[in-house]
């Protein structure tokens, strides 16, 4: 069964990714356009409406929601979900595979998380004040901390 991001998690996503109607360069040294849509082989964008960067973002969620179904084993309330889509839509489904952030998940060790959380703030070896403001908020969802966005 298909779980779906909500609303709190995709404002989370959106407003750290940003949105960009022309292709630019991203931190990590990819292509994107839109809400952090990483450009494929094949894709030709050149411009983009709000409208279809939302499209993609709902296609591109898809795949950060099957990989945190897929590795994570136990139960998760919805913002502890959405929080690590929000991270695995960041850093993609190899670093939640890999991480000790789903080591621990898994083992219920739920309070050790938020350090873990933040070992991922760094892009191309430099640590970045921006990612560190997203991990930060998504270990406080994770954690339910925050009842609504406020960044």
């Amino acid at each position: 069964m298909h779980r779906f991001t909500n609303t709190r998690g995709i404002e989370l996503i959106k407003h750290f990714e940003g949105y960009s109607s022309t292709a630019y360069i991203c931190p990590g040294g990819y292509n994107t356009i839109g809400y952090g849509h990483k450009i494929k082989p094949g894709e030709n964008f050149t411009n983009i409406s709000p409208w279809q960067a939302e499209d993609l973002l709902v296609r591109d969620l898809y795949y950060a929601e099957r990989a945190v179904i897929k590795y994570i084993d136990s139960s998760l309330y919805n913002n502890q979900f959405d929080s690590l889509v929000s991270f695995t839509f960041n850093l993609g489904v190899a670093a939640l595979q890999r991480s000790t952030l789903r080591q621990k998940i898994n083992y219920g060790l739920h309070n050790e998380c938020h350090d873990e959380f933040l070992r991922w703030s760094y892009a191309r070896g430099r640590k970045l004040p921006g990612l560190i403001k997203r991990r930060n908020a998504e270990s406080k969802l994770f954690s339910n901390e925050i009842t609504h966005m406020v960044f």
